[in-house]
């Protein structure tokens, strides 16, 4: 057992991480993904549905896990046709491949979206109806198949939650559905997958991560666990992703922005989000922002509306007086923000000063919102998009 003191040191070891991550086992390091075979057989798989994306495909991991599954005698079925921001038809595609192929295990192969769209099969598999039946917490009434999460990017943290955010088809309302038997059993962290996603998927999922760090460490249902769990993301992950976006970056770079953004999606998993997170959800689905560019927008802009409620924590992060603090980190979000090339202003993405009133509108309902450290009205939104259109 890891004791408290241990627990709050930092940087803090990584099996130390693993004890409070249970009942999730981590498998990390470069080349492991060669072990996926051998611990679906370990974890008593015979039948596994493999939900990832043709991406996936293409770069070869698709290939690697096939060959692991293989070797372990694994009778895999590929559904490889998640998309971005995943919708219910997704999810209710991947499940109907997996029912036909009797599956008994799940693994999801891919960013966060595959990661969700495995979940979300999952949930159909074993309990029947729509995902809107799972549009909350603890909705599922029987036990839910095991299954590996396997990221390919550093930036939703998706692996360590037990939550899926599923897009509703038509109206792509994002409906976190989320369940305690919904968790992956294990989690493969492979470095070596994430250095071969595209630039613009390693800015727009870093970003994510890194929002993830800032937004729990000041929750409103933060804790001493979760606060652990930001700190350490946010120490990993602020000079990863400068390294990462740059040029011959180092096999350490790779791993911390990783594991940071594991560690980031654990803090999500023992608190919650904010402001930005409500903000950015109405840009993906009014204006099919991608999620990651979404959050890039909104996310300077709310540190400093946070400043009056968050100053103190900002400073810790920052390592600078509570008075500057919000400021600080805002340039710093800026500046990382800059260097993965992402988009500053609403304007560039298409969003005019009309559209306003329906993104506030659809912003207010977020839940999110209601975990933001400093309480916002309906003006105090309007007034952050309007400050970055």
């Amino acid at each position: 057992m890891v004791s408290t003191a241990e627990l709050l040191a930092r940087p803090i070891a990584l099996d130390a991480w693993q004890a409070v991550l249970r009942p999730a086992r981590i498998v990390f390091g470069a080349g492991r993904l060669a072990e996926l075979g051998a611990l679906v057989a370990e974890l008593g798989g015979a039948r596994a549905l493999l939900v990832t994306d043709a991406g996936l495909e293409a770069a070869g991991h698709v290939g690697a896990a096939m060959e692991s599954l293989g070797a372990a005698s694994i009778d895999t079925v590929v559904f490889d046709e998640v998309a971005e921001n995943p919708t219910t038809e997704h999810v209710e595609a991947a499940a109907a491949v997996g029912r036909a192929h009797g599956a008994d295990f799940i693994v999801g192969l891919g960013g966060g979206s595959a990661l969700d769209c495995a979940k979300g099969a999952n949930f159909l598999l074993t309990n029947g109806g729509r995902v809107e039946d799972y549009w909350g917490w603890n909705r599922a009434q029987y036990p839910m198949l095991p299954s590996i999460g396997v990221p390919s990017t550093a930036g939703t943290g998706s692996e360590a939650q037990s939550y899926a955010l599923i897009g509703q088809a038509g109206s792509h309302r994002k409906m976190a559905c989320g369940d305690e038997k919904a968790r992956f059993v294990a989690v493969i962290l492979d470095p070596l997958l994430p250095r071969t996603a595209p630039r613009a998927v390693t800015a727009s999922a870093g970003y994510d991560a890194l929002s993830h760090a800032v937004e729990s460490l000041v929750s409103r249902t933060a804790n001493p666990l979760s606060r652990v769990f930001s700190r350490e993301a946010w120490r990993l992950l602020e000079p990863a992703y400068g390294a990462v976006m740059g040029s011959g970056a180092s096999d350490n770079a790779w791993s911390d922005v990783l594991l940071g953004a594991h560690l980031a999606g654990a803090a999500i998993e023992a608190s919650m989000l904010g402001a930005a997170h409500a903000c950015a959800n109405p840009l993906t689905s009014q204006f099919d922002v991608t999620h990651g560019l979404a959050i890039a927008l909104m996310l300077p802009a709310v540190v400093r509306a946070n400043a009056p409620a968050a100053g103190a924590a900002y400073g810790e992060l920052m390592g600078v007086p509570e008075s500057g603090a919000a400021e600080a980190l805002a340039r710093r979000l800026e500046a990382l923000r800059a260097a993965g090339g992402l988009p500053e202003r609403l304007s560039s993405v298409g969003v005019t000063i009309d559209a306003l009133p329906a993104l506030v509108s659809e912003a207010l309902e977020q839940w999110t919102l209601r975990h933001n450290p400093r309480e916002l009205s309906e003006d105090d939104v309007l007034a952050l998009y309007r400050s970055v259109l």
